[in-house]
């Protein structure tokens, strides 16, 4: 038989990629602006809530002289977003990235363009009014919407829609925080579900797009640049405890939001308004701790330079934590990244003296990277994103070392993440891991039957249903040729049609459309859509498109066999007791 591999790709070579690409281009561009917007919007409602001044100057809440008026800010706030949310779109709730994740796996990738205005809007007001968020999920949600809107214009598939959706809100992240990579192992890692050039090259091109546009919005460089001491050996322990605390921490976050957004759910309160409870607490927090109010970039900051005292980090700490819960829980809007570093950030500057290796500089940046890396269940992208906003080399192997325990110890103790659980509680559960499906590793060619049991066009109808259809049946269907190239399949139905009233031999059943067959070199993956899009059980496979040289026939059974390898690959366990090659006799 011919080589059937000749055709064969490592990648799907679709010519339709550049299209993509350049579109995604577009979506990089414009939810790069997008982000510029929303951080303009978020220094407006900041100057406008803590002092009465129409600006977009940049200003901390912390600088307010409102005195305890500041409890009230926060609270108007809430008001506000729970009228835009009611009357506006309930989808601008929450932080962003579980709606971007729904919207992908289980809205064909279709955002509405209420979520594109309203979101970054919302957000605005919302940290503007000293919520302590970060733009990170607003921006990815809003590029997101962006993405998906320019995309439904165009006439793509859903998977092209899905590659535009997260070019858009990976390039708005790079626009915020100036990590392109980072944004684009973010993409691999929480938003794509897949490794393909089809996703993976618009993304890329969205994600470089804005970090060489990012200069006209932002100062360019590092955003907490940093230089500390390469660690000894000896630290790897340290590392491995820094990796266990912050998997603890994220658990601890993570499962008091849920119980904080499940108290809320208890209230015999409309839920437009439960921000403003949130608010209130935010305010009494501000009141208390006000460098815990807003983004708190600056406070990072000083937290990765170890410019503040150990009592002064706990008590900002814990009011952060606080305010952050029971703001979120009230399904406000806002992000989660920026809390994250800050307090991951904190909780390094408190144990980082106590931690051998000699370096207490380098601990606040290990234990942000850790945690983010711990609760998002993207240990490469923490590593990444860290080294990107600091540009410190140094400390890439001790980031590494406890992302990759903070991400063990979360996926061994919790069942969800911060992000999948909102979605589980909407009824829909994801599974994250994904690898190289079996039916794309195996061609048609491998599970095919070599020698259908075909039928001649010219043998009579009566001769083919006493043989083929009588008692002794064994298949449903079975393959005509004619001078061995394929008619179509003949069944009991086709027998029994008006069509065969009048016929004599079975080739008269058959017309001149092309039947549907399948090719020896394509993948198992392909032919099982095939047979579930026209609803089919078996198909003929021939030698080529052109001459249709019946050379097999393939059913839906046959693809169970590519389990097999994936069977003895994960569960077959065998132990290799021979370390050396055995000696031969002559030896």
């Amino acid at each position: 038989m011919q080589n059937n591999y000749d055709n064969r790709r490592d990648f799907d070579g679709n010519a339709r990629l550049v299209l993509i690409a350049a579109i995604a281009a577009v979506v990089g561009a414009l939810s790069t602006l997008t982000a510029g917007l929303l951080l303009h919007a978020i220094s407006f409602f900041t100057n406008l809530f803590f002092f009465q001044r129409l600006s977009t100057e940049a200003a901390s809440p912390a600088a307010h002289t409102l005195g305890a008026w500041v409890i009230a800010v926060p609270v108007l706030g809430g008001l506000v977003i729970g009228l835009i949310a009611r009357y506006g779109s309930e989808q601008i709730r929450g932080h962003g990235i579980p709606e971007a994740i729904e919207a992908i796996l289980f809205k064909k990738s279709s955002m509405s363009p209420k979520v594109a205005v309203l979101k970054p809007l919302a957000s605005g007001i919302a940290i503007g009014s000293g919520g302590p968020f970060g733009a990170e999920g607003p921006i990815i949600m809003t590029g997101g919407a962006v993405g998906s809107l320019i995309a439904q214009h165009f006439h793509l598939s859903g998977a092209e829609r899905k590659a535009l959706l997260v070019a858009g809100a990976v390039a708005g992240m790079t626009a915020i925080f100036g990590t392109p990579i980072a944004a684009l192992l973010l993409a691999l890692e929480l938003l794509l579900f897949e490794l393909r050039p089809r996703s993976l090259a618009p993304v890329a091109v969205a994600c470089a797009v804005a970090g060489f546009l990012r200069p006209l919005l932002l100062d360019s460089g590092p955003l907490f640049p940093l230089r500390t001491e390469a660690l000894p050996p000896s630290a790897l322990l340290s590392c491995l405890v820094a990796g266990v605390l912050c998997g603890a921490l994220a658990w601890l976050l993570s499962t008091a939001l849920y119980r904080v957004e499940d108290g809320f759910h208890k209230l015999p309160l409309h839920w437009m308004w439960w921000p403003a409870l949130g608010g209130l607490a935010v305010g009494i927090g501000g009141y208390l701790q006000p460098r815990a109010l807003g983004v708190g970039y600056d406070v990072i900051g000083d937290l990765l330079n170890n410019h503040l005292a150990a009592g002064a980090i706990a008590a900002l700490l814990l009011v952060k934590a606080v305010i952050w819960l029971l703001a979120l829980g009230s399904g406000t809007s806002g992000g989660v990244l920026a809390p994250l570093l800050m307090l991951g950030a904190g909780l390094g500057a408190l144990l980082g003296p106590w931690l051998p290796g000699h370096a207490p500089a380098v601990w606040p940046l290990v234990f942000m990277a850790a945690t983010l890396g711990g609760m998002m269940r993207a240990p490469v992208m923490a590593v990444v994103f860290a080294f990107e906003l600091t540009h410190d080399v140094n400390a890439v192997l001790p980031v590494l070392a406890a992302s990759t325990v903070a991400y063990a110890f979360t996926v061994i103790t919790m069942h969800r993440s911060i992000l999948t659980e909102k979605i589980a509680r909407r009824g829909h559960h994801i599974y994250r891991e994904y690898g190289i499906d079996p039916m794309e590793r195996h061609s048609v060619a491998e599970v095919m039957t070599a020698t259908p049991d075909s039928i001649d066009a010219q043998r009579p109808i009566a001769e083919v249903l006493a043989s083929h259809f009588g008692a002794a049946q064994r298949h449903r269907a079975f393959p005509v040729t004619r001078d061995g190239a394929l008619l179509g399949m003949l069944d009991r139905a086709a027998l029994d049609s008006e069509r065969a009233a009048g016929a004599v031999t079975v080739g008269e059943l058959f017309g001149v459309n092309v039947p549907i067959f399948a090719l020896a070199d394509e993948t198992c993956r392909a032919l099982a859509t095939r047979l579930a899009v026209h609803q089919l059980e078996r198909l003929p496979v021939v030698g080529d498109a052109h001459t249709r040289r019946l050379i097999g026939i393939v059913s839906r059974s046959d693809l169970i066999k590519p389990a097999l390898s994936l069977h003895a690959e994960e569960l077959e366990r065998m132990t290799v007791r021979r370390v050396w090659p055995a000696k031969t006799r002559a030896e």
